[in-house]
């Protein structure tokens, strides 16, 4: 993507390295930079690189030199990535997209090839492993098996797009977690290009794509359709944002791990309030914090709300960079780069930050999260005490033993507080050799000491790359975690995505039938309610090591310090601090079994794939051949009777309410996610089209589908919709006959009567992972504006990129405040002032007899742009004719 750039500064320079000579533009040639924060630096190279006095002007640049760290965000900047990160859940959209414009271009007269990915694009499969089979050697085989039967279409369709279009390319498989797989494989952390280098800089279509951060590289997780538009060459607009510098010092205590750690990060963060700013780590103890620890502390960004969590470029980074495999020319022009731009770490500089935090590493302590946000730390000690606190809200009595046998004649009792999954999963941990080694050494201290997994625990463990299993191989760890249950189920998200499987019947029909409150506990980054197993209603976040041991206490009534796990064979009791193993153990381990050979040899034909792979029959040709049966990818109506030029913004006459929402709705309960339920709409379209219910699949497996997403937006089985008294599920009241329906089935008969609808909701509407189908799916159910208190940034732009109008409540105000029923006839006026080419700052709504100036939150003339062609793919593809 080398563009001429206007060089307004006189920034273009060149670098030498080694005998290889590069195009640079020098930060230093803006006045002011030498002062700003790390990241504000990466994006000031960018906008140097890219200015076309259009999109990126002079003025911009000028004003990031001239950063005031202390005001409010209100000047619009154009950030283009260097490259966009997809995993297949939220990829396969994008690329079932990209497939669709190629026709759309067609049909209106222009060339199909024109649409490529303009920016290098690298689609990770990761989310469409289920644990279905658990606890035994083969495992990992009948499970990928599965996997490729359910998913064999899809996988297909992803074939054909990587042979289809240039600069895309596909991790297939069984290979590791896609955040895992950027930082030990695919990140470049400076770019060499066209003979330009420059920083190496992302968007992601998963929220956790922040896990790169820890490397130095400014990245974030966006919605898929901003991903579709960065992969088209559109810049992400943005505002200059807030940075909070986090100081770092001092060193993490035996018997804390970076879970620890991380889980009280996100507690200070969540406290202090970071949404929308970038966080930046800078001081001494920078240097002693290990760079997985970086990565994983970047991972949870999301968790505690910042945009970024981003550490800078030093020693460790090389070192990582080195241990990982990457080429020596890659290592010096990291390190060569970095030192000429100002981006190397200096411990002794403390640049501008906005607000200012710090944390002595030493005051961290072992520590969990739930039981159902991953910001509501528990601090071990306190675990089982603070369970009783929170256990009414989930049981209706204190204890109810329940009677199980299971298929092979054990028989034991569960009752509240069950830990029935005990999952090492996710990015957040399973990259992180400090606490895989210390689950891994946990378990073997455990099985010498003759303690058991409890019986009705689903123990599943999912490493984030086969690194993982080849340290475990070389240390001699595998069989210990074998013996207690945690046998390799896959390389992929499972647990923390909801794809941990069905409990054991016997299991599941106690706890239903009993109505259990039982709890997972896992080493991920989400815990939302009803996210992790339907069967489920209470999630805990915990190291990995913390894992192994609820899944040997088998509850999370139970106190660490005080009641043994069990007893060895002499009677004695065993507490957690017998088998706890000490950071030396830890170190050494890690010391002896992990090397950069390993890391080349796993990576060394990552994008080829297995035999199952590359035997898949696939399409070829520039424009897929849909498949009229499939059921799994078909072509969206996004583009049917588009007009080469948008027709004017009208205003909202006549609306209704689809769903009236109280505070904290987030994404999962909006976009559809999980298993698809039998008697659900999306069920019965699947039945209708000769799907058995054993093969209906995730919803995420299926978003290549919007038949079946838009049945499943807004049908999470805890939304609590207030046009209808304690009714959970994705139900509403139909205002045109007053009876209950599903929302699906309101917005059909809406839809029908020409009738435009409006969703009404409380504060930070649409947190939660960054979810294309939650605006794809509001939007083709026919609503035409979002009225919330507040909104997470992520949504808001992606309401707007599907079309979808997000307007504010008065500050201060909510539908409560108003006395808006959720009954009342809508009208919306003074949108049409955006067909001037000025965004309102605020619109006028008549609900019945109530009257508001709800604030439009278009932010930027980007958004504006957008919403004015219906939407940002609309957008994008009349400018590629013109």
């Amino acid at each position: 993507m080398a563009m001429t750039s206007k060089n307004s500064f006189g920034a273009r320079d060149t670098l030498a390295v080694g005998a290889q000579s590069y195009e640079i533009f020098r930060i230093g040639a803006v006045e002011g930079s030498e002062r700003l924060p790390f990241s504000l630096k990466v994006l000031l190279e960018n906008l140097l690189r890219t200015e076309d006095g259009a999109n990126v002007t002079a003025s911009q640049i000028q004003a990031l030199g001239q950063w005031d760290p202390n005001a409010e965000p209100d000047t619009e900047i154009q950030f283009t990535p260097a490259r966009v990160i997809m995993q297949d859940f939220t990829g396969v959209p994008c690329v079932v997209d990209l497939a669709t414009m190629r026709e759309a271009v067609a049909e209106l007269g222009g060339d199909p090839a024109k649409i490529n990915p303009l920016a290098p694009a690298e689609l990770v499969i990761d989310h469409s492993v289920i644990a279905d089979v658990f606890g035994r050697p083969d495992a990992f085989e009948r499970n990928v098996e599965i996997e490729y039967g359910r998913n064999r279409e899809r996988y297909q369709f992803l074939r054909w797009g990587q042979t289809a279009f240039d600069e895309f390319k596909v991790v297939p498989p069984g290979t590791g977690i896609v955040h895992q797989v950027n930082i030990e494989h695919l990140a470049r952390v400076v770019f060499d290009r066209n003979g330009q280098a420059y920083p190496d800089t992302l968007v992601g279509t998963d929220s956790h794509t922040t896990m790169v951060n820890g490397l130095g590289v400014l990245g974030w997780g966006v919605g898929g359709i901003e991903a579709e538009a960065a992969m088209l060459g559109q810049p992400v607009s943005m505002l200059i944002p807030r940075v909070v510098g986090f100081k770092l010092h001092g060193e993490l205590p035996a018997g804390a791990t970076a879970t620890d750690l991380v889980l009280t990060i996100t507690e200070m963060l969540r406290e202090h309030g970071v949404v929308g700013k970038f966080v930046e780590f800078y001081g001494a103890g920078v240097a002693a914090v290990p760079l997985a620890n970086r990565a994983t502390i970047g991972n949870m960004s999301p968790e505690f709300g910042s945009t970024c969590a981003i550490f800078p470029i030093d020693d460790e980074t090389i070192s990582y960079l080195k241990l990982t495999g990457r080429p020596a020319e890659q290592l010096a022009l990291v390190e060569a780069y970095a030192k000429a731009q100002g981006l190397w770490h200096d411990a002794d500089r403390e640049p501008s930050y906005s607000e200012y935090l710090e944390l002595d590493l030493a005051t961290v302590v072992p520590s969990i999260a739930g039981p159902k946000r991953p910001q509501d730390r528990v601090v071990l000690a306190q675990a089982k005490d603070k369970f009783a606190e929170v256990l009414p809200t989930y049981a209706a009595q204190g204890t109810k033993p329940t009677p199980v046998t299971m298929e092979d004649g054990t028989q034991f009792a569960i009752d509240n507080g069950a830990v029935v999954i005990a999952s090492i999963t996710s990015c957040t941990n399973t990259s992180n050799p400090q606490v895989m080694i210390g689950a891994a050494l946990l378990a073997k201290n455990a099985v010498e000491k003759g303690l058991h997994a409890k019986p009705w625990v689903k123990t599943t463990l999912a490493p984030g790359s086969k690194v993982v299993s080849d340290y475990y191989e070389r240390a001699g760890l595998t069989p210990y975690l074998d013996k207690l249950g945690f046998n390799l189920v896959g390389y992929g998200c499972v647990t923390c995505i909801g794809n941990s499987g069905p409990l054991p019947e016997p299991v599941s029909k106690a706890v239903n039938e009993a109505d259990l409150a039982v709890v997972s506990v896992l080493s991920g980054n989400r815990n939302f309610e009803g996210r992790i197993n339907p069967d489920v209603k209470m999630n805990y976040l915990a190291s990995p090591p913390l894992v192994v041991a609820y899944a040997i206490a088998g509850t999370m009534d139970f106190d660490f310090e005080n009641e043994p796990l069990g007893f060895d064979a002499d009677e004695k009791p065993v507490f957690l601090q017998d088998i706890w193993p000490s950071t030396q153990e830890i170190q050494s381990v890690i010391e002896q079994a992990i090397t950069a050979e390993m890391f080349a040899k796993d990576y060394a034909d990552v994008f080829h794939g297995d035999e199952r792979w590359r035997s898949l029959p696939t399409p070829t040709g520039n424009v897929f051949e849909w498949d009229a049966d499939s059921t799994y990818v078909r072509k969206p109506p996004y583009f049917e009777g588009m007009a080469a030029e948008p027709s004017p913004v009208a205003d909202i006459h006549g609306a209704r309410v689809l769903a009236k929402l109280g505070d904290s709705v987030t994404t999962d309960h909006i976009s559809p996610a999980g298993s698809i339920k039998a008697n659900s709409p999306a069920g019965q379209y699947l039945a209708e089209h000769g799907v058995h219910a054993r093969d209906f699949n995730s919803y995420g497996s299926r978003r290549g589908n919007h038949e079946v997403m838009i049945r499943g937006t807004f049908a999470n089985i805890r939304l609590r919709n207030q046009l209808l008294d304690n009714v959970e599920g994705g139900f509403t009241k139909n205002l045109l006959t007053g009876e209950q329906t599903t929302i699906y089935e309101a917005s059909e008969a809406y839809q029908a009567a020409g009738i435009p609808l409006v969703v009404l909701a409380g504060k930070e509407y649409g947190s939660g992972s960054s979810r294309d189908w939650a605006a794809k799916g509001t939007a083709l159910l026919g609503v035409k504006a979002v009225v919330a208190e507040s909104y997470e940034r992520i949504h808001r732009s992606n309401l707007i990129g599907m079309g979808v109008v997000p307007l504010q409540f008065p500050a201060g105000q909510s539908a409560a405040s108003l006395g808006l029923t959720g009954e009342e006839t809508f009208e919306i006026t003074g949108l049409e002032e955006l067909n001037n080419g000025t965004t309102p700052r605020t619109v006028k709504v008549k609900a019945g007899d109530v009257e508001f100036d709800a604030v439009v939150r278009i932010d930027t003339p980007g958004e504006a742009d957008y919403y004015r062609n219906g939407g940002i793919m609309q957008y994008v593809l009349r400018n590629l004719l013109k």
